[in-house]
């Protein structure tokens, strides 16, 4: 068959064979089925975590690698997952790496691991597919840690598919996990990331590890984003930002300093949002262009900001606040090439929007935090206590929030200003 008579889709359906020891195995792990054991009888099992000297990635993988433990790396092509894999082994001490390459060679990756430093430990190359090869290497050297690279290259020998299939994805990984969790070897697959944004193979790939971790940011800016979707040894809720180099990439200890760049304070349209990546505060310049529309029809156009709530914020506005925006282009920027989702930056974009609508600079040292509602209200959000504790840190003396957030301590460094709805919020900038 060509066509599946379910999804409808072409060259979808695989064949799979099962040979007769399997089936033998099959029914015998029936009968010979394991007895359930008491909850209160089981013994707590303690981690002893491998260190890393790369704070970010430590900080995302929950404090370090777990013995054993299998993470899934994905990200778009050329946004740096080798890069940052090869610095982890040169990085590594202790037992040595394997690193396993099915995309480049041995040489290529010479040439790059020259350009980012030397090793402080034993690294070790392997140019391979065939996944009984490349356990034969690890039962050999019993690394300290195996990066594959990547997954959707490798080949079992037990299936006739090519690299890449559904099955062959799938059971390359089984053999890699199965190995890993037996010889407690922590092992990080790369994988690679479709045209709709997620990982290639089945989905049953994400199931199967232990941490999904999402490498992410534009190409065309040198700052990188490493996003813990799925962690079962820590919290999902952690951030981790690079700074891409030609010799590599460097962790970013303090991002606030350099997501705000520096600028004059007349310049309109610019205001400064506080916003939670995980469990990391950051402050972040907000950019915005107000002009009369040229060809008729209005333009809304949002660089690292969702549009459809661009629009939402544009019609509050006009709406609640008398500001008619409907024959105005409307631009909105948000710097260093990284997209932010929180609902706290709402009242930074409506500042912004309107200083530059109005062609009126918001004064120096205010910071906003807060989110906009459809009548013009101003929401609370999480975590106040850090967002001001961060404004404050990076000098700002003034910060906007809602009059309903209720804060955990004093902040004596810098002026809290409250507020319940947008029109207030003007009142205060601009008089």
């Amino acid at each position: 068959m060509g066509q599946c008579n379910r999804c409808n889709q072409w060259n979808t359906i695989v064949e799979e064979r099962v040979s007769a020891e399997q089936l033998k195995r099959a029914k015998s792990g029936a009968t010979n089925s394991k007895k359930a054991t008491n909850l209160i009888e089981i013994q707590s099992a303690q981690y002893s975590r491998t260190q890393l000297h790369d704070k970010e990635l430590q900080r995302v993988t929950g404090g370090g690698l777990v013995p054993g433990s299998v993470i899934l790396l994905g990200g778009e092509p050329g946004i740096g997952k080798s890069t940052l894999m090869l610095q982890l082994a040169l990085e590594f001490e202790g037992k040595p790496v394997l690193y396993v390459s099915g995309e480049e060679s041995i040489e290529q990756i010479k040439m790059r691991a020259d350009r980012i430093g030397s090793p402080k430990g034993e690294v070790l190359l392997l140019a391979e597919t065939d996944t009984a090869s490349i356990q034969a290497q690890l039962e050999s050297l019993q690394p300290g840690l195996c990066i594959i690279d990547s997954i959707q290259t490798l080949q079992s020998p037990n299936l006739d598919s090519a690299p890449g299939t559904v099955s062959q994805i799938r059971e390359a990984a089984n053999e890699l996990i199965g190995f890993a969790k037996k010889n407690q070897v922590p092992m990080i697959l790369i994988g690679h990331i479709t045209k709709e944004g997620s990982l290639a193979g089945p989905k049953l790939l994400e199931h199967m590890v232990d941490v999904v971790l999402q490498f992410e940011g534009d190409r065309n800016h040198v700052y990188r984003l490493l996003r813990s979707q799925k962690n079962r040894f820590g919290s999902t809720a952690e951030l981790g930002i690079y700074e891409m180099h030609g010799s590599g990439l460097r962790g970013v200890d303090d991002p606030s300093e350099v997501l705000i760049s520096r600028r004059d304070d007349t310049l309109s349209g610019v205001a400064i949002g506080t916003l939670m990546e995980g469990a990391r505060p950051l402050l972040i310049e907000t950019q915005s262009l107000v002009s009369t529309a040229v060809y008729g029809t209005p333009q809304r156009s949002a660089t690292g900001f969702d549009s459809k709530r661009l629009n939402m914020l544009l019609a509050v506005l006009e709406k609640r606040c008398g500001f008619r925006l409907g024959t105005k282009d409307v631009f909105l920027n948000i710097t260093g090439g990284i997209r932010v989702d929180d609902p706290a930056i709402d009242l930074a974009v409506v500042c912004a929007v309107l200083s530059s609508s109005e062609d009126i600079p918001i004064p120096s040292k205010y910071a906003f935090c807060g989110e906009v509602g459809l009548g013009g209200e101003i929401r609370t959000v999480s975590r106040m206590d850090q967002r001001i504790r961060e404004a404050a840190k990076l000098g700002y003396e003034n910060i906007l929030i809602s009059s309903f957030a209720r804060l955990e301590s004093k902040h004596p460094g810098i002026n809290i200003i409250p507020i319940n709805r947008v029109d207030q919020a003007l009142a205060q900038l601009f008089g």
